[in-house]
């Protein structure tokens, strides 16, 4: 079953490398508890389907950075990524991207998060496994407040103007 408007977020744990200590948080990979994580807070969410893919590196994680602080006056506190790929990467990823104190990078390793939402997508014949749908929700105190799935192949709706103007309209 997919998960839709209205939905809790899932009750699994991603993972985030860091690489400066702070917080309860040791250098390296350490887990984030899902909806312990979204406890009072509004989160924009994005999912894809891995680091360092072309449409992922060029457009969805830079737009999130371009669109930082407004979706932070839009009532936003947070900004994960989530891809099914190892914190390892996703930390490196990161460091690549220049995501640091602007947009959280999770890991969904096994896919558990995934699976849980229902937005997985097969790429097997690709090579790649079982990943995540592209997509991008926007989630107060881990509820699920909008949620814009992405068709196969495309970018059209998943991309932080079209989250940041679902925030304002919930702001």
């Amino acid at each position: 079953m997919t998960i839709q408007v209205g939905d809790p977020l899932p009750d699994v744990t991603l993972m985030e490398y860091v690489e400066e200590p702070g917080e309860g948080c040791s250098i390296g990979p350490n887990p984030v508890p899902v909806r312990q994580a979204a406890a009072g807070k509004t989160i924009a969410l994005f999912a894809l389907p891995g680091a360092y893919t072309p449409t992922c590196s060029a457009k969805h994680v830079p737009g999130y950075l371009l669109r930082y602080d407004e979706l932070r006056a839009a009532g936003v506190d947070e900004i994960w990524c989530v891809s099914v790929n190892d914190a390892f990467v996703m930390g490196a990823w990161a460091r690549d991207q220049g995501t640091a104190g602007k947009v959280r990078m999770l890991a969904d390793g096994s896919a558990e998060f995934a699976k849980a939402t229902g937005l997985t997508l097969d790429l097997t014949a690709r090579g790649m496994g079982l990943r995540s749908n592209r997509y991008s929700m926007l989630v107060k105190d881990g509820i699920v407040r909008t949620l814009n799935v992405e068709a196969p192949g495309q970018f059209e709706v998943s991309d932080a103007d079209t989250l940041l103007a679902q925030a304002r309209q919930l702001s």
